[in-house]
């Protein structure tokens, strides 16, 4: 490392000093340098390039490519900040091996941390699924210490390696901070003085950090009552007057949150407009959102007033978003400037970029290119990645059809089915062994297809006829989320697939123009039922919130007043009030301690023989027929025609191979009047 670093925790010491000339103490000349804040973020334990569901490597993502990316900014900037903006420990089979199936003991550092130790980072924050796997858990891998209910604080523990700070959570026993708000980062630069000549002169770099307040919510059966969370601008208001107090010359924040355009509010998701315009920030580092920024293509995703893309700026202040899954760094290059007494930022000199894994278009006619991994990470993580390797092949059952999201968007019931099966035979039998107040109610099941090619033509679930393994069930369902049972009835199912519809544009059937039928409403929000029992209709050529027509249960129209009971998962339970507002956590009758990826394992160990005629014909709803003008067109991953036309999809042409979207996939075509 350029920028020298000595210890890891807390308020790390300078470090330095020889008997080289540009090693004096500091004099009273002005001077000036660079540092360049290197920053990963929704890292989500990518540590290998390689896809625990398909078990192949894959060069799109992974932390040992980053690695590359960090190691060739140190050698073109003599300063350097190296940080990690949270999401980190979560993600991949292999951090729910070390989690669930065969958990670290204390003395063991966590896969993730070990291979970012490679690299010596210099702080960290943590993302909203740091809190996934429990307090207990997070204790032990983030070193012990943390003062809270049901967890040992004694415990002295590997830890990361390098300062974790989170100034927006507090543990609810002591009414102090979960873990230190800020560290102020004591460190020697090598700068120059206006004749040219070097020198070596200390700086003080405040780090802090922030996460989102959904953690209450989507890890509500961990969190209640053990912590509370503020706003991201109400903690830095109150603490970053502390980190420039205690001498730090820059502040650099590390928001686990994107950027929002609506006003703010202290439970906002994505509050980096307004963190931003908090005095005394000095750089901002942003994730959650998966996206990137700053975003110089033609169409960037952030555009609010006070972003600049081209300056890399949001409203003045350098920014970065890289992106996800080690695919990106962001690099903030901060001018500084010495008065010879402290350091001040020079504004204007400020820069910010990402620099990508991927250095060529990816494109059908030419493979894509990436940078070459850092040797040094896999030796590091190779005897958790086999045993999880390991793991994840043991057999469960048996499919005769192939089970993939590539055409759930317009219909294809193929990989959802089967966790709503899942799903509900569970909840169904737990009621009426459990809960006898509920067991007239009918049961039903509601899920959504994980993974819809957001990441590109590889993040789809699509899992091949024959042997099934637990590996399979994984890409099944994608998230370590619990089975949760709520009571609802048929004006709120109404309203909830009118919520889950957002996933669909607004269609013309006048234009002659190209649509997109999909928007920008996440894969994983599109709620569905997979059952004969309830089928619906979707009309895109309507208004979002007036788009399901004829839903029926059991062939009849369904009653407002009658009461279901839907068996969903924990994130939607407690925090789908955008839904329905009894997704509050309200109309939650149960909350199952199992894991929805458990239930479905021991669903198809209970039923190995998986049949499309069985687990993936089963299609509730259909797109209300309509005649449009022109072509309304999706995207999808190429070659993959048979599988809309298997699951009798007959409406479904490929139009180009090359949707033109850089992410390998292929553009398909949806003729809505079939």
């Amino acid at each position: 490392m350029a920028l020298c670093t000595a210890g890891v925790l807390a308020l790390l010491a300078a470090c330095g000093g020889s008997d080289d000339p540009a090693s004096e103490t500091p004099v009273a000349q002005p001077a000036q340098a660079t540092l360049a804040v290197l920053a990963t973020t929704d890292l989500h334990n990518n540590i290998r390039s390689y896809d625990y569901f398909k078990l192949a490597a894959d060069p799109s993502y992974g932390f040992e490519r980053t690695a590359t990316l960090v190691r060739q900014a140190r050698s073109d900037f003599a300063n350097t900040l190296l940080v990690d903006n949270g999401d980190t420990i979560q993600g991949t089979a292999l951090a729910d091996y070390e989690a669930v199936v065969n958990p670290i003991a204390c003395t063991q550092q966590h896969a993730m941390y070990k291979a970012m130790g490679a690299l010596q980072y210099d702080a960290g924050t943590l993302g909203n699924h740091e809190f996934n796997y429990g307090l207990p858990f997070l204790n032990r891998v983030l070193g012990g210490g943390l003062n809270v209910d049901g967890v040992d604080a004694s415990l002295k523990c590997a830890g990361p390696g390098f300062a974790m700070v989170l100034a927006n959570v507090r543990s609810s026993k002591s009414n102090q901070p979960l873990v230190q708000p800020y560290a102020v980062l004591e460190r020697t630069v090598q700068a120059r003085r206006t004749d040219g000549t070097p020198v070596a002169l200390p700086i003080k770099i405040g780090v802090i950090g922030f996460t989102t307040p959904g953690i209450l919510n989507w890890d509500k059966r961990f969190l209640e009552g053990k912590v509370g969370v503020e706003g991201a601008v109400e903690a830095a208001t109150r603490y970053i007057p502390e980190v420039r107090a205690q001498g730090a010359d820059i502040v650099v924040a590390l928001l686990h949150g994107g950027m929002d355009g609506a006003g703010y509010s202290p439970g906002m998701e994505n509050p980096g407009l307004h963190l931003a315009q908090v005095a005394g920030i000095d750089a901002l580092v942003m994730g959650h959102q998966h996206g990137v920024f700053p975003d110089r293509g033609a169409r960037p995703a952030y555009t609010q007033p006070g972003v600049d893309n081209a300056a890399g700026t949001v409203h003045g202040v350098p920014a970065v978003m890289p992106s996800s899954w080690g695919k990106s760094l962001g690099v903030i290059e901060l001018a500084l400037r010495w008065d010879g007494t402290r350091w001040s930022v020079d504004k204007a000199a400020n820069k910010s970029a990402l620099r990508n894994t991927l250095t060529a278009a990816q494109t059908q006619a030419s493979p894509a290119q990436y940078v070459a991994v850092d040797a040094s990470i896999a030796p590091l993580v190779e005897a958790p990645h086999q045993a999880t390797i390991a793991y994840v092949q043991q057999p469960i059952g048996s499919t005769d059809f192939r089970m993939s999201t590539l055409f759930a968007d317009v219909g294809d019931p193929g990989a959802v089915q089967i966790v709503n099966a899942a799903q509900q035979s569970y909840v169904s039998a737990y009621i009426q062994a459990n809960l006898p107040q509920y067991a007239s109610l009918p049961v039903l099941s509601v899920s959504a297809p994980f993974k819809s090619g957001f990441q590109g033509a590889g993040d789809y679930t699509d899992v091949a006829a024959g042997a099934l393994a637990i590996f399979n069930a994984a890409d099944l369902y994608l998230y370590p989320n619990t089975v949760y049972a709520v009571k609802v009835n048929g004006a709120d199912i109404q309203q909830w697939l009118e919520a889950a519809a957002q996933r669909f544009n607004r269609i013309d059937p006048a234009a002659t123009a190209e649509q997109a039928l999909i928007s920008s409403f996440p894969g994983y929000n599109f709620d569905m039922f997979t059952t004969p029992d309830i089928q619906y209709e979707i009309d895109v050529t309507q208004a979002q919130g007036s788009r399901i027509k004829n839903l029926r249960y059991l062939g009849q129209p369904i009653d407002p007043a009658q009461e279901f009971v839907i068996a969903t998962n924990n994130y939607r339970a407690t925090s789908g009030a955008s839904f329905i507002p009894k997704l509050d956590g309200s109309a939650t009758i149960w909350a199952s301690p199992d894991a929805n990826r458990d239930v479905l394992i021991n669903h198809i160990r209970a039923n190995p023989q998986v049949t499309r005629s069985n687990d993936g014909a089963a299609r509730s709803w259909r797109f209300t027929p309509v005649a449009t003008a022109g072509p309304v067109v999706f995207s999808s991953a190429p070659g993959a025609l048979p599988v809309a036309q298997a699951a009798g999809l007959a409406n479904i042409s490929l139009l180009a191979a090359d949707d033109g979207s850089g992410k390998g996939l292929s553009k398909y075509a949806v003729d809505l009047s079939r």
